[in-house]
This record gives C-alpha cells, sequence and structure tokens, in this order.
C-alpha cells in the first residue's frame, strides 16, 4: 500500500496495529476515531463482528450533556465521550478492554478517551 495521503498513512498503521490487536467477548476492543470537529469510541467484540457500546460527539444527547467549551473537536469533548464510554461498557458487565488508536497518536484527544474511560472504571 502506497502513503499518498494523510489517511492512507493513518489506515497503514490501523491495518498495522490490528494484526495484534484484537478484541473477544470477554476483553473487547476500544476503538476511537477522530475528526477535524468530532470524536467516536466503539467496544467491538470481533469474533462476532458486533459493536457492543457506543458513544460519539455527534450524538444529540451528548451534545447537550456538553459543559462549557466543551465539543467535539476538543480535549474537553474527548473527556466527556471517554466517561460516557466507559459507563455504557461498565452497565454491560464489561470491566476490561483492548485498547485500539485506529492509527491516530496516542495524544491529545486520543489520550483524553483512554484516560477518562480509565477514570471510569474500565481496565486496559
Amino acid at each position: 500500500m502506497r502513503v499518498k495521503t494523510k489517511q492512507d498513512r493513518r489506515r497503514r498503521i490501523s491495518l498495522r496495529q490490528r494484526k495484534k490487536i484484537g478484541g473477544t467477548s470477554e476483553r473487547p476492543r476500544l476503538a476511537v476515531f477522530r475528526s477535524l470537529t468530532h470524536i467516536s469510541a466503539q467496544v467491538i467484540d470481533d469474533t462476532t463482528g458486533t459493536t457492543v457500546v457506543s458513544a460519539s460527539s455527534t450524538e444529540p444527547s451528548v451534545k447537550a450533556g456538553f459543559a462549557d467549551g466543551a465539543r467535539g473537536g476538543n480535549v474537553a469533548g474527548a473527556q466527556v465521550i471517554g466517561k460516557l464510554v466507559a459507563e455504557r461498557t461498565l452497565e454491560k458487565g464489561i470491566t476490561s478492554v483492548v485498547f485500539d488508536r485506529g492509527g491516530f497518536l496516542y495524544h491529545g484527544r486520543v489520550r483524553k478517551v483512554a484516560d477518562a474511560a480509565r477514570d471510569g472504571g474500565l481496565k486496559f
């Protein structure tokens, strides 16, 4: 795969990571996706190919819960998404996950999602 754009590079890194990272029903994969204006996280069971839990900054209920200055494109919004996905995952009875940064650098919003999920009670 030839790298021509930033998206190609991220996809290549993501595929390389997915060789090593996989989610099971006991320990699913917490996948993070960020765009310029939004961020989302999904807890995925790769053995069945199903999404167990998801949270996104595009959901109307989440947008209403954002505090002053928080939105999907900044770290305050990413922290809200991480906490929300942790709450929803614990409601399903899952306490441990595998973190998948999806080819993005573990920095900024991606790191805040992971830290907030850990603070919310998830183990990884």
